[in-house]
């Protein structure tokens, strides 16, 4: 579940994001590799970058790729087929590789 709470008239509701990619903006978000500038558009090419960085793959869960990093108690999970990759878990990619990637409007 993505979105943006909103509250009006002290009621709160989350108002849902418009589809795969899109943020708040209604923009196209894709995730940048900072230190080559490329444009990850397949889980083969950020999978390189990640075994770079340390990370391990886990097969723990058939419908999800999940990556761990030993020196630290992250696991990224993202969803199986790369087209239901959505800007939360570009974000989630961020967070756990500071310096290393960033999301931008396409």
């Amino acid at each position: 579940m993505s979105g943006v709470w909103k509250i009006k008239n002290g009621v709160v509701r989350l108002v849902e994001n418009l589809g795969d990619f899109q943020g708040a903006t209604g923009r196209r978000k894709v995730l940048v590799h900072l230190s080559s500038n490329e444009v990850i558009t397949s889980y083969a090419s950020l999978e390189r970058i990640l075994y770079s960085l340390g990370w391990e793959r886990y097969y723990d869960d058939p419908n999800l790729l999940q990556y761990h990093k030993r020196s630290t108690v992250h696991l990224i999970s993202l969803p199986k087929d790369f087209n239901n990759l959505k800007s939360m878990h570009m974000y989630d990619i961020v967070v756990k590789n500071r310096n290393e990637f960033t999301v931008r409007d396409m």
